[in-house]
């Protein structure tokens, strides 16, 4: 390891309370920034399908829907890598450092490969719950094109979990800017068949999501071989041969951050599904209001990723007072974010809705109408929101995710998803009761989450 890869000694470390906010906002803000704009990728895709009308937006929510719960899963194996990196950076330990980078690897392309025929027959499993035929079979025209994204998307995935533990995330935010451009540059050209492309449509979606998927892992694998400081690392030395004990290690701390995740994005998922029964302006609205929950809830996804950094470095340093003093910074500007988007919804509903939408589409204003409660129940649980998904990620600082599994895995789907049904069908509140029940699921798991991280010394969750 290099001086610039690691922090010094515990008892060098300034653990004053402005010296953790600062330490905090210079990880968090690139790691905000670059999910800021991962999501404009996302938000680029909806606006411009959105002018097509409420028949392709409502199709583009079911299968991006459908390939984001199969990425999430490689997403959690990927954020396995960040503790066990972190941890091994705040020991100066370079060669465990490189073992689970590179085991990363490996676990996140098998798990793509696995999915391949999975997503290659999604039109039979969105038939299967109910899902109009016409929709399924657009969708599903659109996920056998953007599939095949899987392995540069979860390449970058475990790429920033390396370099978030060394605290390098500004490269990650600049070449994902540009993949905003370059993704608006591919949207434009293959939807509407401009500059010589031809005219796809929904598809032309999904081949402009291929194409920025693999210039961004290209330009993040380049920049790691080149810069000295990575190169020394040699995480990509080698990469051919196994390491079965880090990539148990991997995979083991791993599946069930997967499975936290996917909870929670099943969850989600499922109220898709249900706005899905309603119909298509219901669901078409739900994905606008959800798009935009989701961007904000970038802010405090980024502060958990900055609290597993943070406090694994400090576990690897044996620090116990910069263990403490960096996750409650992480949670006061978390929550502090929250109360600030919270406001944002409630007060401009409409104009964050009208982004999305063409108004000379006849069906703009019913999608305004029917979102702008919507937006009002978001604002609402973006608190909840918050609390969970930090408390969460602080303890897989410390390597806790099988309890947390268990959490996420009774509070959204014994408490989320029957509350979301009951409200949205049983009590015929629609679209508000299915986010309603959302809500409450949201607020179990905050609850446990934090409960479980404050009192982790009484259950023997830090070994030093």
């Amino acid at each position: 390891m290099t001086s610039t890869d690691t922090k010094p000694p515990a008892s060098a470390q300034n653990n004053s309370w402005p010296a953790h906010f600062r330490a905090t906002l210079a990880l968090g803000l690139p790691l905000i920034g670059t999910q800021m704009a991962q999501m404009g990728i996302g938000f680029v895709d909806t606006v411009m399908l959105g002018w097509l009308g409420a028949e392709t937006l409502a199709a583009s929510v079911l299968a991006t829907t459908m390939f984001f719960l199969v990425l999430v899963v490689g997403f959690g194996l990927a954020n396995a890598v960040m503790p066990l990196a972190a941890q091994a950076a705040g020991e100066d330990d370079a060669r465990s450092l490189r073992r689970s980078v590179r085991m990363g690897f490996w676990v996140v392309w098998i798990y793509g490969a696995l999915m391949m025929p999975v997503l290659w027959n999604a039109e039979v499993m969105l038939l299967a719950i109910g899902q109009k035929p016409e929709l399924a079979s657009m969708a599903q025209e659109y996920i056998r094109i953007v599939q095949w994204s899987i392995f540069p998307v979860l390449t970058v995935s475990v790429l920033r979990s390396y370099l978030s533990a060394l605290e390098r995330m500004q490269v990650v935010l600049w070449i994902t800017l540009v993949g905003v451009a370059v993704n608006a540059f591919l949207n434009y050209a293959f939807i509407f068949g401009n500059f010589g492309a031809p005219r796809m449509e929904l598809a032309g979606a999904a081949v402009a999501s291929v194409g920025t998927n693999i210039i961004m892992a290209s330009a993040l694998v380049a920049y790691c071989l080149k810069v000295p400081a990575l190169r020394e690392h040699d995480i990509f030395g080698r990469l051919w041969r196994p390491d079965w004990v880090a990539f148990r290690e991997v995979f083991r701390l791993g599946l069930p951050i997967s499975l936290t995740i996917l909870a929670e994005v099943g969850l989600f998922a499922a109220a898709s599904v249900m706005m899905g029964w309603l119909g298509t302006i219901e669901l078409a609205s739900h994905g606008i209001a959800l798009q935009i929950a989701s961007i904000s809830f970038m802010i405090p996804l980024s502060f958990s990723q900055v609290g597993t950094v943070r406090f694994a470095r400090a576990v690897g340093r044996k620090d116990i007072e910069s263990m403490d003093r960096s996750g409650k910074t992480v949670l006061v500007l978390g929550v502090g974010f929250a109360v600030m988007a919270a406001i944002i919804f409630v007060l401009f509903p409409v104009p964050l809705i009208s982004m999305y939408l063409d108004k000379a589409n006849p069906d703009a204003q019913l999608i305004i109408t029917y979102g702008t409660p919507l937006l009002a129940v978001a604002a609402a649980f973006q608190l909840v929101d918050t609390l969970q998904a930090i408390g969460s990620g602080l303890l897989r600082g410390m390597k806790d995710t099988q309890v947390p599994m268990y959490i996420a895995m009774f509070s959204y789907w014994a408490v989320g998803v029957p509350a979301a049904y009951f409200f949205g069908f049983v009590m015929d509140f629609g679209g508000q009761g299915i986010w309603s029940g959302l809500a409450l699921g949201l607020a179990v798991a905050s609850i446990l989450m934090n409960w479980r991280y404050f009192h982790r010394e009484k259950l023997g969750l830090i070994k030093l």
